[in-house]
């Protein structure tokens, strides 16, 4: 199971190893751990860099330190999406004349002034 996992991250990490040197733009984690089906805010990613030892200057991760830290992720199933029973409740809350959509301004005005 762990040499799956393995594969998995190290097949995720390599789509974002733009020069091929087994290392990644910081920039990139959260891309990556979301790739791999895990959904954590902005916080928990910094939470995630902060265990992972990042390469200065220019914030490079290398394959080897972001592994063992993300395969402990998905074994301990963290940041797991949010079941849509959920989402679905969110969305019809917001959809108050119950047409089945939001439109653009109403979505704008809740994010922005709600």
């Amino acid at each position: 199971l762990v040499a799956e996992i393995e594969k998995k991250i190290t097949e995720a990490f390599e789509v974002f190893d733009r020069e091929s040197n087994k290392t990644v733009d910081v920039r990139e984690i959260g891309c990556i751990v979301r790739s791999l089906g895990c959904f954590p805010n902005e916080a928990e990613v910094q939470e995630l860099l902060a265990q992972i030892e990042v390469e200065e200057p220019g914030g490079f991760v290398h394959l080897e330190n972001f592994l063992p830290v993300m395969t402990k992720v998905l074994l301990d199933r963290r940041f797991q999406p949010i079941p849509e029973d959920v989402i679905l409740h969110a969305f019809e809350a917001l959809d108050e004349n119950k047409c089945g959509y939001i439109t653009k301004e109403d979505l704008v005005k809740h994010l922005t002034e709600e």
